[in-house]
């Protein structure tokens, strides 16, 4: 009896296991697992939304994701074009392109060493002209056809010897002067023809000491500095002809210009001088203009580019 009250027991027991809970109690033990388990989840968000540093914005939770993924941080300046596919992590673009381009311009530091300034060339030292010679002439063994038109004058060049300027350079050099479209030969006051024997006129070049001699002569003082004009041609200081006038603002060349066309002029007939005509007028040519310009404008030639004769009062 009792053998059987046991087993009937145990039956009962077995029953009661495979019954099924009723409704309401099946409820109640699953909402508290439900909220168990969300708040695992919230408490999960908290820690990493704490451990975060401030302002990074964060994905929302995936729902398909496993517990204990790590939740993927989007990049900030990613648009819809360049969004990674779902489930594969973006790289940075900052870690496969470089660094980020720097808005500022960098200035490179310049390897290339400045080179020097080429110094200025100095003015050539005027030539040094010497002070004295031995009194003796070369002539000039060149000639030349008329130049000009009308009475014809014929002319010899010479040069005092031993000195740095010979004579057939001179007569070259000469005989262009007389040329010169705004001279004499040009504007019809006669034709003049370089010789090498007989002549109406001498042009001497002598040193100061042998021009004074010569000038001394005629009675006149040239203080080793002055042109003149004597009875048989004219006398030419050598350093007026090689450094020109301090008071002529032109080159000695220019300068020469001026000294055959001032002493031709008296050998044609111009025995006076000339004043200057005004301020800033050209000077004549048979104005003594190494004594002073008194505002006129240094010039070297009779006429004007114009075929004008350039003239002043006359000075006695």
């Amino acid at each position: 009896m009792s053998g059987r009250r046991r087993k009937g027991n145990q039956s009962r027991a077995r029953s009661r296991r495979r019954r099924p809970l009723p409704r309401p109690l099946a409820r109640r033990l699953v909402l508290p697992g439900a909220a168990l388990a969300v708040l695992v989840i919230a408490s999960g968000a908290a820690v990493a939304h704490w451990g975060a540093a401030p302002g990074t914005p964060r994905a929302a939770a995936d729902p398909a994701a496993p517990p204990g993924s790590p939740a993927l941080v989007p990049d900030p300046q990613a648009d819809e074009s360049d969004a990674s596919p779902p489930g594969r992590e973006r790289r940075s673009p900052s870690a496969e392109a470089g660094p980020p381009n720097d808005p500022k311009p960098r200035i490179t530091p310049s390897t290339e060493v400045p080179k020097p300034a080429k110094p200025s060339r100095k003015a050539a030292p005027p030539p040094a002209v010497p002070a004295s010679g031995p009194g003796t002439f070369a002539t000039a063994r060149s000639a030349g056809s008329p130049v000009g038109a009308g009475q014809v004058r014929r002319y010899r060049v010479q040069v005092e010897n031993g000195i740095a300027v010979s004579a057939e350079e001179a007569a070259t050099e000469i005989e262009r002067i007389l040329a010169h479209p705004q001279g004499w030969a040009a504007n019809g006051k006669g034709s003049f023809q370089l010789v090498t024997g007989d002549a109406d006129f001498v042009i001497r070049i002598a040193t100061p000491a042998t021009a004074d001699a010569l000038c001394r002569r005629q009675g006149l003082n040239t203080r080793g500095e002055l042109n003149c004009e004597t009875t048989d041609g004219v006398v030419v200081n050598l350093r007026r002809w090689m450094l020109g006038s301090p008071t002529f603002a032109g080159t000695p060349a220019e300068y020469r210009h001026l000294i055959i066309n001032h002493e031709v002029g008296h050998e044609i007939g111009l025995r006076t001088h000339m004043g200057c005509p005004g301020p800033g007028e050209p000077a004549p040519v048979m104005m003594q203009q190494i004594k002073g310009l008194d505002g006129c404008r240094s010039n070297a030639w009779p006429y004007d580019e114009d075929g004008t004769y350039l003239t002043g009062p006359v000075i006695e």
